[in-house]
């Protein structure tokens, strides 16, 4: 930006764009650092997905917390997706990174089917007792990623990207209960509209709903 603005006769250094654009709430798009938290003393539980062909749904849940934030502050985002149909199956909301809104998000999920593997990362959500024991009670294999190794859960990276920079970053939600309504009308439309190129151009509900033999019925959200 300082480049761009000496070009066009402003004189101006990089510290005082900084400046200007911290007393203006300006800042740029990237992807903010990673929210997993680890506690050694948790158990590990090792990578199962190597080499699987995932090909069918319920076959592996994957879940993962990233950062959205409206103009009442910060909060914490939660999702738990089906890997082969990319369907979102649940999601919360919290101002805080503790484990009771992925465990809420877990049970929803849960409300619908269950998975054969679980996969999430290492954070202290995830190989909290709290969490792993309701997948164990469930009979439901546990996968985690390797410290650092985001590409091991791209497929809800993907999604982060998808709702921030098709909703969230692009509206200005003035408080909370306006961003939840607005979280809930983009998972709507990307579970039951947004087709995907690598799913046959079909949606991911049509994919999730046609395995599990459900009717589609687009206005039966309410447990999104």
């Amino acid at each position: 930006m300082a480049v761009v603005l000496n070009n066009d006769g402003y004189k101006v250094n990089r510290k005082k764009i900084q400046r200007f654009m911290k007393l203006l709430g300006l800042e740029a798009i990237y992807q903010k650092p990673n929210l997993s938290r680890l506690i050694k003393a948790h158990k590990k539980y090792p990578y199962l997905l190597r080499d699987m062909d995932i090909n069918k749904v319920n076959q592996v849940w994957a879940t993962d917390i990233t950062y959205v934030k409206c103009n009442q502050g910060k909060l914490y985002l939660t999702a738990v997706m089906d890997w082969h149909s990319r369907y979102i199956l649940s999601w919360k909301l919290s101002n805080t990174m503790d484990t009771d809104f992925c465990l809420d998000s877990l049970n929803e999920a849960l409300e619908i089917n269950k998975p054969l593997i679980f996969k999430t990362d290492q954070g202290s959500q995830y190989t909290s007792d709290d969490f792993t024991s309701r997948l164990i009670e469930q009979n439901i294999q546990i996968s985690m990623d390797g410290k650092g190794c985001y590409i091991d859960n791209i497929l809800i990276e993907r999604f982060w990207r998808s709702i921030k920079y098709e909703d969230l970053f692009i509206k200005d939600y003035v408080n909370v209960q306006e961003l939840r309504n607005g979280i809930r009308a983009y998972i709507n439309f990307y579970n039951f509209e947004r087709p995907h190129e690598s799913l046959g151009y079909k949606t991911p509900a049509e994919i999730y709903y046609d395995q599990n033999k459900l009717q589609l019925n687009k206005n039966e959200l309410a447990y999104i």
